[in-house]
């Protein structure tokens, strides 16, 4: 029976009961039916419960190698329950809800033959008697055994997915606790133990222990990427206290360059690169912070199962911190071609997404999962099915370049500062209109100045102002608004207020300047101008009726542009090319009146509505507008303005005896709160306080490129969408035959239960703009108990140990699936993962844990006897020489000669006569730096886990002819020749000790004092007029250029 697709989209409790039936009626077609007791529902419950828990890891370990799969013994599989209910070649293997009854149960208790296991010891009882229970209980099965296989159909998803045979391969199996073998020749150290215990078996034996200049320098190489310092070899040498190796370690962890040593070992995984590949190979501006990440993560020995979290899903669990969100350019770095007509946006989209995948898979589980994309993979347990299923976590996921304050801490330390001195300011502030204000402003009241104050423009109540292209508008404290963001190129402002007063004449716009204003203003163009194109009022009663357009005459300003088509005459006449300019009356104050055709006279107030039309030029918009309306026949251009309520105080003031004693209180506050602008004292505290409030701190945001959900995504020359709404399982990887859509799952070989997913599926916070989907796989991967987290820290583990030994345990530190090679010391990869995962995931002290062996420590000495016995060194019975990479070699070269530019951080540069450090080279995937392509750096293409030592004539070439190369040894020389006190010997001993990290010996020191003179005296024979300085660059060069420079012992 073929269960029909639109089932599948059941799940939980439903799809296994379903599967239940389904399988019953299959063997009701085989025998005659079965009736179901009549407690069938609780049976079948607590068989699920026993096949999770004990039925399950039985069939998987006893019986799935010869009942599974494609090829099975006796036609008979256990790969999921319609098999089981298929039987075999000798009939039925069970009898539903009957277990002592069922043939399965009588073989395996070899009641009757053939006995089951074939092979072995028998099965315990209690695994027996397990067996008999489940099958009186129904026998249900909670998923299929094998990934891929399932009842009915192949996949059951809409895959191509083909049932696949059991897989037990080394990787996948859990972590289970080793304890190191007792090896008496191998001390205390555990590592020494697992590696001794293999040797004594081909009778061998470590090397002795290399001298201290050596192991030091081997250290300092492997940890910082550069050499010791001359006074760090010597204390070293010098330190005979116990504890001396694991002290330099020490310091040695603690120092800034080793996240800059190791980040570059992530980087080449990663493959990251600051550009998009390709023929156009666009920059990624800001995508030197995913560098920046990884160095810094190292330094602080993050632990590194949230080192994966962040660079998997940064965005979705700290969204609030800029180093969780620079960890997810991860996900971007790969190449994506930036040039795509509308027929390839969906072949594209799943290439990125693909390249997430891969690269995600590689490199932190060792697993080629993009072998999926087109059938199910060759080799290892990863069936198409869960390949889309695990490519459906980056549906939505899109790169996007962020502004983002990167040191918030600097930024909060400073705004509380500025806080501080803010309410010191705002305290004199309050203090002043607490006790002298009130003092000075009822003398004002008393002097009789007041009804002497000019009211002749009002300020209308409950002002509004609304910009149809998106300004916004600030109050200032003198009623006018300042416009700020956007300054479309055309625009209209609405202004709305109301006026108590019972007449109104005229109306009276300002443009005031201001400094954030181009040239002060008062307009928003670049040269401080403004046009405006129009304007009209509108009036309506405050008690409601009809709103009405007022008509506008007697146009008259401070001054106008020309008395043609830019003066205020041109915003009366309904043309949007003429209208008010000021030009070249930049950061003044300027005015325009209209007055009204009829007074507006309307009992009980009214509600105005201006309208100010932009159109006479681009941009050329008011920035502090100001408006207020007059009763008088003729106000002055000039004359303050005033609040409505204050103008009726001061009508009052007028009336014979109607003076400050009638006020009510809150008639006196209105009008000390406009009052006291023009107190002196007031006004110097007052201005204090704005002058500081303009320096107040603002974040210091940095573009940086990330990868998340729910952001702007990075425009691409795309004829399409920016993603997918749904990931779809492909026919032979290919976008336009579809199979269904696939939902997000993991890698069924690396999940205790199948299709148990939801252990991990996180759910996002309502209204967060992210799915959750990467959380969630980061979550599986980082579990070290029920997912994918044993075989994450294998992977990272066997990582340090590659970069430390020059192999690593497994010799393809990206493939640990079948294609890869075999560990070559199992046990001891194992006691690895698992001491990380037990130190909580800290790389640090697994570094010293390693090198605090005497497998490390070893020499290199060479033996026939290990040549023969261990010709590949794959036992470690003898520490193996090493080159140093592209970017160590010119980092030492730079250390040496004294050039070397230590600022950390920031943005690379392509100049290759930057003196950084070269993992800050700026990594354009069309223009890689030749330097570091000549000592074999890889292409940043795909990711690379290991990277090739070639020896080719254009190496030594470079060291001896390049332009920089001589140059840093021309100012070493500078340097060394400044101390005129030397002897030629003092000279050539500092130099081979900072060069080689040892002193010269007594042929190399006389040869090297012989080769100064001799080459000295050429050069002043050839006219030269700084031989000495000549002669001394030449055998600095030639130090440097030395195989013992760039090689590691």
């Amino acid at each position: 029976m073929t269960v029909p697709l639109y089932l599948v989209r059941f799940s939980g409790s439903f799809a296994v009961i379903l599967q239940f039936l389904v399988g019953s009626l299959q063997l009701a077609a085989a025998e005659p039916a079965v009736p179901f007791p009549a407690d069938h529902a609780e049976r079948f419950t607590r068989g699920l419960e026993q096949f999770r828990k004990e039925i399950r890891p039985l069939l998987t370990t006893h019986c799935l190698k010869c009942h599974g799969g494609e090829k099975t013994q006796g036609d008979f599989s256990l790969a999921s329950r319609e098999d089981l209910l298929k039987g075999g070649a000798e009939g039925l293997a069970i009898r539903l809800f009957d277990g002592p009854g069922s043939k399965l149960v009588r073989l395996v208790s070899r009641t009757d033959k053939p006995h089951m296991p074939s092979k072995g010891e028998p099965l315990p009882e209690a695994s027996v008697q397990a067996l008999s229970e489940w099958i009186h209980n129904g026998a249900p099965y909670d998923g299929p055994l094998i990934a891929g296989r399932s009842s009915g159909t192949q996949s059951g998803s809409g895959s191509d997915s083909k049932p696949l045979k059991p897989f037990t391969g080394w990787p996948y199996q859990t972590l289970v606790r080793v304890t190191p073998p007792e090896v008496p020749s191998a001390g205390s150290h555990p590592i020494d133990a697992f590696i001794q215990a293999r040797l004594v078996e081909k009778k061998l034996s470590l090397n002795p222990e290399a001298d201290r200049r050596t192991q030091l320098r081997r250290a300092s190489f492997d940890l910082l990427g550069l050499p010791p310092t001359p006074a760090a070899l010597e204390a070293f040498e010098l330190d005979s206290a116990p504890g001396a190796w694991e002290r330099a370690i020490d310091t040695l962890l603690a120092q800034p360059q080793h996240g800059e040593r190791w980040a570059r070992h992530w980087l080449d995984v990663a493959r990251f690169a600051e550009s998009s590949g390709f023929e156009h190979d666009y920059d990624r501006p800001g995508a030197h912070h995913f560098r920046d990440f990884v160095i810094k993560a190292l330094n602080a020995d993050m632990p590194y199962d949230q080192f994966v979290q962040w660079q998997l899903a940064g965005d979705e669990f700290e969204p609030g911190n800029p180093l969780a969100l620079m960890a997810t350019g991860f996900l971007g770095a790969g190449v994506f071609p930036t040039q795509i007509t509308a027929n390839e946006v969906e072949r594209t989209r799943y290439d990125a997404m693909d390249d997430m995948l891969s690269t995600t898979t590689s490199a932190m589980l060792g697993m080629t999962v993009g072998c999926a994309r087109c059938h199910d993979h060759k080799f290892d347990p990863i069936p198409t099915r869960d390949y889309y299923r695990l490519l459906s976590t980056f549906t939505t996921t899109v790169r996007s370049q962020r502004q983002l304050d990167l040191n918030p801490e600097q930024t909060q330390r400073r705004l509380a500062a500025f806080e501080a001195d803010h309410a010191r300011d705002q305290a004199e502030l309050t203090q002043y209109e607490q006790t002298v204000l009130p003092n000075h402003f009822e003398t004002w009241l008393g002097s009789g100045a007041a009804p002497k104050v000019a009211a002749d423009w009002e300020f209308l109540e409950s002002p509004v102002w609304k910009s149809q292209s998106g300004a916004s508008f600030k109050a200032m404290a003198d009623g006018s608004f300042l416009a700020e963001g956007k300054n479309a190129d055309h625009d209209t402002y609405t202004f709305t207020g109301q006026s108590p007063s019972p007449t109104l004449r005229s109306l009276r716009l300002e443009a005031l300047p201001d400094p954030s204003l181009p040239h002060s203003g008062p307009g928003r163009a670049d040269n401080g101008n403004l046009g405006l194109s129009r304007i009209r009022v509108f009036a309506q009663p405050l008690s409601g009726g009809e709103r009405q357009e007022i008509l506008l005459v007697r146009p008259r300003a401070t001054f106008e542009q020309n008395t043609g088509n830019l003066s205020i005459a041109g915003s009366l006449d309904n043309d949007p090319h003429t209208g008010w300019a000021v030009d070249p009356k930049f950061g003044t104050r300027q005015a325009a009146i209209v007055d009204f055709e009829s007074p507006i006279r309307i009992a009980g107030g009214v509600r105005l509505s201006v309208e100010l039309e932009f159109k006479v030029n681009s941009r050329h918009h008011i920035g502090r507008p100001r408006i207020s309306v007059t009763s008088m026949t003729a106000a002055p251009f000039d004359s303050e303005g005033v609040p409505a309520g204050i103008a009726g105080l001061f009508e009052r003031l007028k009336t014979p005896g109607s003076g400050p004693a009638s006020f009510s209180a809150s008639e006196r506050k209105t009008l000390l709160d406009w009052w006291k602008t023009s107190d002196a004292g007031w006004s110097q505290a007052h201005q204090k306080l704005q002058a500081h409030e303009k320096n107040r701190p603002k974040p210091e945001l940095t573009q940086v490129l990330m990868c998340g959900e729910g952001y702007p995504a990075l425009r691409m020359h795309t004829q399409g969408g920016d993603f997918l709404p749904e990931t779809h399982f492909l026919h032979r990887g290919s976008a336009d035959q579809k199979r269904g859509v696939a939902s997000p799952s993991f890698l069924q070989v690396l999940m205790k239960s199948p299709d148990s997913e939801s252990h991990w599926r996180w759910q996002p916070p309502t209204g967060a703009p992210y799915s959750g989907r990467r959380r969630s796989l980061a979550l599986w991967m980082t579990d070290s108990h029920d997912g994918a987290g044993h075989l994450l820290a294998r992977v990272m583990v066997n990582r340090l140990w590659q970069h430390h030994f020059g192999q690593g345990l497994v010799a393809t530190p990206n493939d640990f699936g079948v294609q890869g090679a075999k560990p070559s010391h199992p046990e001891l990869l194992d006691w690895l993962a698992g001491e990380l995962i037990r130190g909580g995931w800290r790389l640090k002290p697994l570094h010293r844990l390693m090198m605090t062996s005497r497998t490390y420590r070893q020499s290199s000495a060479p033996s026939e006897a290990k040549t023969e016995r261990d010709p590949n060194n794959s036992l470690l019975s003898r520490h193996v020489p090493t080159r140093l990479e592209a970017e160590a070699i010119r980092d030492t070269l730079l250390w040496i000669t004294g050039a070397l530019d230590a600022t950390p951080f920031g943005p690379g540069t392509l100049d290759e006569s930057s003196r950084r450090r070269s993992i800050y080279f700026t990594i354009k995937r069309s223009q890689l730096i030749p330097a570091m392509q000549v000592f074999d750096a890889p292409e940043p293409l795909v990711s690379q886990s290991t990277r090739p030592a070639t020896t080719i004539a254009p190496q030594a070439l470079w060291l001896m002819n390049n332009p920089k190369v001589r140059e840093w040894a021309t100012g070493w020389a500078h340097r060394l020749a400044n101390n005129a006190t030397q002897q030629p010997s003092q000279w050539v001993t500092i130099a081979y000790r900072r060069a080689l990290q040892r002193s010269p010996s007594p042929v190399e020191s006389k040869s090297s004092i012989d080769f100064l003179k001799l080459q000295t005296e050429r050069y002043r024979q050839a006219g030269s007029a700084r031989p000495e300085l000549q002669s001394a660059t030449d055998l600095l060069q030639t130090l440097i250029s030395l195989n013992e420079v760039i090689y590691v012992d």
